[in-house]
C-alpha cells in the first residue's frame, strides 16, 4: 500500500505471477492494509460498473460520519481514476491526483470517507469493482462539477466525456462550499480515529 499525496488515500501495486495458465494477484491483504490505514476494511456494499470510453462517473462523495471509503479496481480495460480532496480545512483541499486502474497493471485504490472520487474510462466495457464500508444512502450523496475549472482536473483530452444528468448538473465545488455539504477535515480526522480505536479495541 503506497500512499498518495492526498491523505487518505493509498494505491495498492500487487506482485502479478503470470504463467502459462494465467496469472493471479492478490487484490486485496488485511495485513498490509491495516498496517498501512490503521484499521482493516469494513465491506458493506459491492458495486460493479461497466463503461463506454469516455464515460466520466463523479466528482462523489459523501456526508461524514459515516461517509463512503471506497476500494476501487479495474479488472477490465482501464480507467483514469481522481482523488478529489473536498475536505474543507484540510491542507491539500482542492488538490487531485490521478491515477490509471487497468487489467494490466492490477492496481487498486482506496480512499477513506470525506474525499472525492471519479473515474473516466479510457476503454469501451471498462469494468470497475467497488468495495464499500456503507451502503448507498441518496440523501448522504453528493456530487461536484468534475470540469470545475477551480479543480482543473487534467481529464484526457482526446476522449469525449460522457456523464449522467446528474453529473453534468453537479456545483462547483465553491458552490458545495457555500451550501455546505462538503465535509470538515476535522470531522473526518475524528471519524478516522474513531475507526482506528475500535480496530484497537
Amino acid at each position: 500500500m503506497r500512499p498518495l499525496s492526498i491523505e487518505g488515500a493509498w494505491v495498492n501495486e500487487p506482485v502479478v505471477h503470470a504463467d502459462h495458465r494465467g496469472e493471479l494477484h492478490e487484490c486485496y491483504g488485511e495485513e498490509a492494509f491495516r498496517a498501512s490505514v490503521g484499521h482493516g476494511l469494513r465491506l458493506a456494499q459491492a458495486n460493479w460498473t461497466v463503461s463506454r470510453r469516455g464515460t466520466l462517473r463523479g466528482v462523489h462523495f459523501a456526508d461524514v460520519p459515516p461517509g463512503q471509503a471506497k476500494y476501487v479496481q479495474c479488472v477490465r480495460g482501464a480507467v483514469l481514476d481522481v482523488v478529489v480532496d473536498v475536505r474543507t480545512g484540510s491542507p491539500t483541499y482542492r488538490q487531485w491526483e490521478a491515477v490509471r486502474l487497468d487489467d494490466a497493471n492490477r492496481r487498486s485504490l482506496y480512499l477513506a470517507e470525506g474525499l472525492g472520487h471519479g473515474f473516466m474510462a479510457l476503454t469501451d466495457d471498462a469494468t470497475v469493482m467497488y468495495l464499500c464500508s456503507q451502503p448507498y444512502a441518496p440523501q448522504r450523496e453528493h456530487g461536484l462539477d468534475p470540469f470545475d475549472p477551480e479543480l482543473g482536473i487534467d481529464w484526457p483530452s482526446d476522449i469525449t466525456p460522457l456523464l449522467s444528468e446528474k453529473d453534468a448538473a453537479a456545483p462547483s465545488l465553491a458552490e458545495a462550499e457555500r451550501l455546505g455539504v462538503l465535509p470538515s477535515y476535522e470531522a473526518c480526522l475524528a471519524h478516522y480515529a474513531a475507526q482506528r480505536e475500535g480496530a484497537r479495541a
